[in-house]
């Protein structure tokens, strides 16, 4: 059945407490390659992953258009007025950003084991009802105290708000016949996993869903079903999303179509495999737009372009410097292989040395951002107090309100890129091509230089706004930076683009 829902796209990220900012470096460029949701588990009793409502704040002010999501929160140890008013408080400071997935708590000993209540399955269902209850009054402005006594959970009078800043629907996850008859009865979409609920099953599972949605005087399309999935692009076939993204593509538009799924959200923690996905779902919404409008969409081969007419190009070094200080040599640069004229290659190769032009530009027009303000408050245009306000309409949307933390935030979007680069890309092009081995070890040596470049800008900026600095010191570090930092992306991109077509990322 296909319920005519838009086509949602996202990713489930691991909270992994050893690499916070790889969580959210993967978190940005999952809204950078264009998809639309990051969720992640929340699992309260486990030290080894962040907390999950302080890392979707985090996400939430460290990106600019992407949804947040817990997929799914664990009730028992989330005391649903609190979490109501965390959900609301995070929705209105994203600009209406954030949706609630919600779980009954599947690890019930480990939640006791933690001081939450030991629970029944039986007890913790009738638990998650109460919940959602109480979680939409408390969403709702209108009414006087909320008084809804419970088994579990009994509010006495509780005060209304604050509301979200727009309809913030709860998905749950669920999977026995129970909890799917909760689902249709109250939830605004159903959120399972593939590895628990495989494309086979859906069917069985969404009839029950809709059944529970007609008893209860609701339209069953009014819940929306979502889907976690994993698979490999590993290009051999077979099996549930186990080859090339055609294969993906097929196979998703399939279940849009055939069971009403209009939410895919890929658990995986490989930059390339979530650059991927987002070919894949562009793939998709072609394919089930087609289908409902009753085109037929044919797939035409995919051209190659030969290497003499290689089509991405380089972004060039600035013609002008703007500081009297160099650091870098650009003179003893190594050089990789020469472009290989007679090599082909496919648009999607060409992606992924576009990709790293296009993360490049992002770099740079924060950079232009910093620049144009600090010449406003030289000039005197504007005060320090009215430049914050000023930086929270920034493309990066930090909730950061002076000119020092603003510069940590872009220090930091800067080296989180680096990090990933030196820890997945590198390692793989050393491996792949020997003859890049010098060309990366330089572009390594070279992120140690900008790292003290940007440590030299941030000491800076703080020392403008606390009063032991002036903008003439400002301009100097910032000077420094522009001419370090698009020298070196030029260079990488110079070097790296055609490898990156001919070997791949990982």
């Amino acid at each position: 059945m296909d319920y005519g829902h838009e086509l949602v796209f996202g990713t489930f990220l691991t909270p992994a407490v050893e690499h916070p900012d790889r969580v959210i470096a993967l978190a940005q460029l999952t809204e950078q390659v264009g998809l639309d949701l990051v969720t992640f588990q929340d699992h309260p009793y486990q030290p080894r992953l962040l907390d999950s409502w302080t890392l979707l704040s985090v996400v939430a002010a460290q990106t600019q258009r992407v949804k947040v999501a817990t997929n799914v929160a664990n009730l028992p140890l989330r005391q649903p007025v609190v979490l109501a008013r965390s959900v609301a408080t995070l929705d209105l400071i994203s600009g209406g950003r954030v949706e609630l997935g919600l779980g009954a708590g599947g690890f019930l000993d480990a939640v006791a084991a933690n001081a939450g209540p030991r629970l029944t399955t039986g007890q913790s269902i009738t638990a998650l009802e109460e919940a959602i209850a109480i979680i939409r009054e408390v969403w709702t402005p209108e009414g006087g105290g909320i008084r809804l006594p419970g088994k579990h959970y009994t509010v006495a009078g509780a005060k209304r708000g604050p509301q979200p800043a727009h309809e913030v629907e709860i998905w749950l996850g669920a999977y026995k016949p129970r909890m799917l008859a909760v689902t249709g009865r109250l939830a605004d979409g159903w959120l399972p996993s593939s590895g628990y609920a495989g494309p086979d099953q859906l069917t069985s599972m969404n009839k029950i869903i809709d059944e529970a949605a007609v008893e209860a005087g609701r339209d069953p399309a009014s819940v929306r079903r979502l889907y976690n999935v994993s698979g490999r692009f590993d290009g051999r076939g077979g099996g549930f999303l186990q080859g090339p993204e055609e294969l993906w593509i097929d196979q998703l538009a399939d279940l849009t179509l055939d069971e009403g799924m209009s939410t895919y959200i890929l658990a995986s923690d490989n930059p390339e495999d979530i650059r991927r996905f987002a070919e894949v779902a562009a793939g998709v919404r072609e394919a089930v737009e087609a289908a409902r409008s009753g085109a037929v969409v044919s797939a035409p081969a995919e051209p190659t372009i030969r290497g003499g007419g290689f089509t991405v190009v380089p972004t060039p070094p600035p013609a002008v410097r703007r500081s009297a200080v160099q650091l870098l040599d650009e003179s003893d640069r190594p050089t990789g292989p020469a472009l290989d004229p007679e090599r082909t290659y496919t648009p999607y190769q060409l992606s992924s040395g576009q990709h790293l032009i296009d993360v490049h530009d992002h770099l740079r027009a924060e950079l232009e951002q910093i620049r144009d303000l600090v010449e406003q408050v030289a000039a005197g245009s504007i005060g320090v107090g009215q430049a914050r306000s000023h930086i929270n309409t920034m493309t990066m949307r930090q909730n950061n309100w002076t000119l020092g933390t603003y510069c940590e935030s872009y220090c930091r979007l800067v080296t989180t890129h680096h990090s990933l680069e030196d820890a997945s890309l590198f390692p793989h092009l050393r491996r792949a091509d020997p003859a890049l081995v010098p060309v990366v070890d330089r572009l390594e040596q070279e992120h140690r230089v900008i790292h003290d470049v940007l440590e030299g800008v941030d000491k800076a900026l703080v020392a403008l706004v606390d009063g032991s600095g002036g903008i003439d010191g400002l301009r100097a570090a910032v000077d420094l930076l522009d001419d370090t930092l698009l020298s070196h992306l030029s260079y990488e991109e110079r070097e790296l683009v055609e490898p990156l077509a001919r070997l791949g990322v990982v």
